[in-house]
This record gives structure tokens, C-alpha cells and sequence, in this order.
């Protein structure tokens, strides 16, 4: 009897300090990420009269910020953000040999007037043509596709032989702004299972500003679904050696003024960052 009292009370001790070890644990995870609503990305997003949510991760702090969580996590169709993984694939696989790689326009009239000229690589990203990353997504083709964004593991894209040139902007193709963030934090410290080549060509591509001390890289995105425009920014900033990961997605409002929605995708992000700088 004293036996199995003296094993009860040894199991009931051991049980406790597992139990207080895990507890622990969950603590520390907890304290590992914050997450901190900011009602001023609210007020810049109702400025701009759209409706959407910024999202920012702070890497020294190790802190995402948003106006509205519950938005960031929803998974949305990645429009022309996917020319980022999009590049690298190409890059990888030497359909294109450098950001100077030239595509030839043939002539036919394009979307834009903008398109309607011989682009090289990092123009064609910068001017987001459609046409040009539609020919690279169809060398690639399926099965070499669906190999490297595994291996790359940005979102969820899906496509077959008929959707492999329009999967991004048509379809259900998702990706929420987490995992935007995510993927680009993965660039950004050199962990994507990509040469250091094809990760500094990508880097100089996405560079949208670069003044002392601080440097912007970014990529956007718009996609149309039943009428309804859906609007990306996302990118990082690196700053008074810190870094800033953010992705931005938004939608008009009924009254929004349809030239001006493009911008605001930049413009909310910018008044964004300069909130938690």
C-alpha cells in the first residue's frame, strides 16, 4: 500500500511539472509573436474610401500589426504579386537569363498602351505586363510549376494545361496576406531554395525606392472577380537597420473613385508604415 502510495504521489508530482513545463511553453510561444490592432490603419484605409486591411510585421519586434486580422487570413486570388515567385521560377530555370532578358512585343494591341513595346524582364515586372509573364508561365508549364511553387510554397495556387497562363488572376488560386508576408520574409533572409543569383536579380527588381537608409521593395497586384476589384501591395522596407514586411489588400467601395483606387494600394501602405516606424 505504501508502495503504490509513494508511486502515486512520484506520477502526480511528474504529471505537474509537465504540465507546468507545457504550460510554459505555450507562454513563451505566445510571447514569441504579438499581434497589435492599430485603429490608425483604420482612419487611412476610410480616407481612402475602400475597405481592406494592412497588414505589417515588424522583424526586431517580432510583431504583426493590423487593422483587421480576420481579413489578412482570408486567401485571395494573387494577381500580378505572383510575378515575384513567377521571376524566380523563370530565373531558375534560364527561360529568362537575367532582369535585361528581352521580350519582344508582337505587334497585337495589348490592355495597355504601356505593353505595347519591346520590354526587357525588370519593365515588365515594374509595368506589370500581363502578356509577358503569361509567355513565361506557359514555358514553365504544369508539372514544372506545381514542382517549384511546392518547393517555394507560396499559397495555394491551383491551374491545369488550360489555366496555367491566367491561374493568378482567374480561378481559385489563393493567397492570404500571412503568407504573402511570410514568403517574402523567406526572401528576404535568403531562405527560398533559390541560387543567391536568382535571389539578387528578384531583390533589384522589387526595389521601388532607395534613398539613404532606407529602401522600399514591392510588387502590386489588382484582380477583377464578378465586378469586384481586389487590390495588393506587398513588399518590405528596410530602415534605420530594421525591417518591415508588409501586405496590404483592399476593395473599392461602392462610391470609390476608380482612378484613384490603384494608388490608394500604396498610398495606405506608405501612411501604414509611417505609423509604426
Amino acid at each position: 500500500m505504501r508502495n503504490s502510495l509513494y508511486l502515486f504521489v512520484v506520477f502526480f508530482a511528474i504529471s505537474a511539472c509537465k504540465n507546468k513545463v507545457e504550460n510554459k511553453r505555450k507562454e513563451i510561444v505566445n510571447l514569441e509573436i504579438k499581434k497589435i490592432i492599430e485603429p490608425e490603419f483604420q482612419k487611412i484605409i476610410n480616407n481612402q474610401n475602400v475597405t481592406g486591411a494592412v497588414l505589417i510585421y515588424d522583424l526586431k519586434k517580432n510583431t504583426y500589426y493590423s487593422n483587421d486580422f480576420d481579413w489578412a487570413t482570408i486567401g485571395r486570388l494573387p494577381a500580378s504579386t505572383f510575378k515575384i515567385p513567377n521571376s524566380i521560377i523563370a530565373l531558375e530555370l534560364g527561360i529568362v537569363k537575367n532582369d535585361s532578358t528581352l521580350f519582344a512585343w508582337n505587334g497585337e494591341k495589348r490592355a495597355y498602351k504601356i505593353w505595347e513595346q519591346d520590354l526587357i524582364l525588370k519593365n515588365a515586372f515594374h509595368y506589370s505586363c500581363v502578356p509577358c509573364y503569361q509567355g513565361i508561365a506557359r514555358k514553365v508549364g504544369v508539372n514544372r510549376m506545381q514542382n517549384l511553387l511546392d518547393e517555394l510554397e507560396f499559397g495555394n495556387m491551383k491551374f491545369d494545361t488550360i489555366t496555367i497562363d491566367n491561374f493568378w488572376l482567374e480561378g481559385s488560386s489563393k493567397i492570404n496576406q500571412f503568407e504573402q508576408i511570410d514568403f517574402l520574409k523567406r526572401l528576404y533572409e535568403s531562405k527560398l531554395p533559390i541560387s543567391k543569383r536568382t535571389e539578387g536579380i528578384m531583390k533589384k527588381m522589387m526595389l521601388v525606392k532607395d534613398i539613404e537608409n532606407f529602401k522600399l521593395r514591392g510588387k502590386t497586384g489588382l484582380s477583377v472577380r464578378s465586378g469586384k476589384r481586389n487590390g495588393w501591395f506587398v513588399g518590405y522596407l528596410e530602415k534605420n537597420k530594421n525591417v518591415y514586411f508588409f501586405a496590404t489588400n483592399i476593395e473599392p467601395n461602392l462610391d470609390t473613385n476608380p482612378n484613384l483606387f490603384t494608388k490608394a494600394r500604396k498610398e495606405i501602405t506608405i501612411e501604414a508604415l509611417k505609423n509604426i516606424e
